[in-house]
Order: structure tokens, then sequence, then C-alpha cells
């Protein structure tokens, strides 16, 4: 893969198989189901610069989530390759990867390993992690006591502060209460002004004009336009509007 490349999909194509009813004995036995094959993602060819902020569009099922899901490493193809370049972090599932059994402290360590972070590096970053995550008073108890807020805060600090060479958006997130969703708006925003590679999904197409350099037109797991981002959004609400 080229140095100044990101992250590079080919021919990648994921498919889910949906089964309709609950089988009954007969069809245990002899392997018989009714089921639906959906393709979620079709032969995507596609490369992201280093740097690059992709936004990525397209109508509910079009494929952007599990786009995201495989680069991320979440989940896998079916078919086909992906390369990439350097630490990822996925703002998509924020309390994937911890165990309800350890306490707020010891899923920092874990949840940042996962993430490509050294204990060292982890150990370095610990205090700012909680003071940015505002759970102090609780990161000492067992996670499975932490509400879902909690939770996500919690997740997203450290996502953050493992320092991505490429991270991936699904959503400018919701997460906590007020004072934190401006907290953590403000520090995506800081994100796209690095030189960071983004990909980010999202239905607020004016944030992907402001604050993406390139747009990606998904349509029924089909890449359908790619460009500059006013130009794909004009063909897009052209189309569904």
């Amino acid at each position: 893969m080229n140095n100044n490349i990101a992250i590079k999909l080919t021919n990648i194509s994921k498919k889910y198989i949906l089964r309709h009813e609950k089988p009954t004995l007969v069809e245990n036995i002899f392997r018989f189901r009714k089921q639906e094959e959906i393709w979620a993602l079709k032969n995507i060819n596609m490369e992201i610069k280093k740097g690059e902020k992709v936004g990525i569009i397209g109508d509910n099922g079009s494929g952007k989530t599990t786009l995201l899901k495989i680069i991320s490493g979440v989940t896998f193809p079916t078919k086909g390759q992906i390369e990439t370049k350097g630490r990822v972090a996925a703002l998509i599932d924020l309390e994937a990867g911890f165990h309800p059994e350890l306490t707020g402290e010891e899923n920092i360590f874990l949840n940042g390993m996962l993430l490509g972070m050294s204990r060292k590096e982890i150990k370095n970053k610990f205090k700012k992690i909680v003071e940015f995550s505002g759970l102090k008073n609780f990161i000492d108890t067992q996670f499975y006591t932490y509400s879902s807020g909690m939770a996500l805060r919690l997740g997203f600090s450290i996502a953050i502060h493992s320092n991505p060479d490429i991270l991936l958006i699904d959503e400018l997130l919701a997460v906590g209460d007020q004072e934190f969703q401006q907290k953590s708006y403000k520090t995506m925003q800081d994100f796209f002004k690095k030189g960071k590679t983004v990909v980010y999904i999202s239905h607020y197409l004016k944030d992907v004009a402001r604050l993406c350099t390139r747009a990606i037109w998904l349509d029924k797991g089909k890449t359908k336009r790619s460009g500059l981002p006013k130009e794909i959004i004009s063909l897009y609400n052209n189309t569904n509007y």
C-alpha cells in the first residue's frame, strides 16, 4: 500500500443472513430454514489518504455503519481485502471492550490496550482520561454499576486519548449531559483540524460540508458518487427531495 494511503478497501462485500422465524424440529434435523441473504456492501473499492476528512452519506440501510465496522475490525468482510496504516479508534459502540466485573480503572487499561495503547502510555494518560470523563468519584467501582451515559463518557474519553492516526465516527455522538456533549463536540472539531485521517458518518449534511474534504455517497451497499462535499451533497439532496 502506498505510504500516502491510510485506508484501502479492495472489492469489499458484506453479507448477512436473516432468519425470519424460529425453525421447527424437522427443519433443524434436515437443516432447512427460511432465510434471506442481505448484502450490506457490494464490491466497495476505496482509498483514503492520510490526513483526509471523509464524510460518508446515504440513506438508512445504505451500508455506512457496516463500512465503519469493517474498517475498525469490529466485523469482517465476506469478500475482499482491507488495509489500514496506523492506530485506529472507532466511535461507534463506545461500550464495547469493557468488562462488567472490572472497575472503571481496570477497564481503562483493558480498553486502552485493545485500542493499541501500551500500558505505560495508558498510565501516563490515566489522570487526563479520568478528568475528561468526569468519573473520578466512580473510577474504583465496578463497571456494571455504571449508567449507560457514564459508560459512553468513559469509552469516549479513552478513544480520544488513544491519539489515533485514524478516527472513525458514527455521527458526532451525543454523549452524557449537555456540558459533556459540548466538551466532546469541541474535541471532535479539534480532531478535524489536525492532520489526522477521519471517516465520518452523518445525516447532518451541513456538518459534512463544513468539516470534510471529501464526501462519499453510499446507496444500497454500493459507492454511488465520490467528490467534493458540496457537490455530492447537492446531488444526494436533488435525488432524495
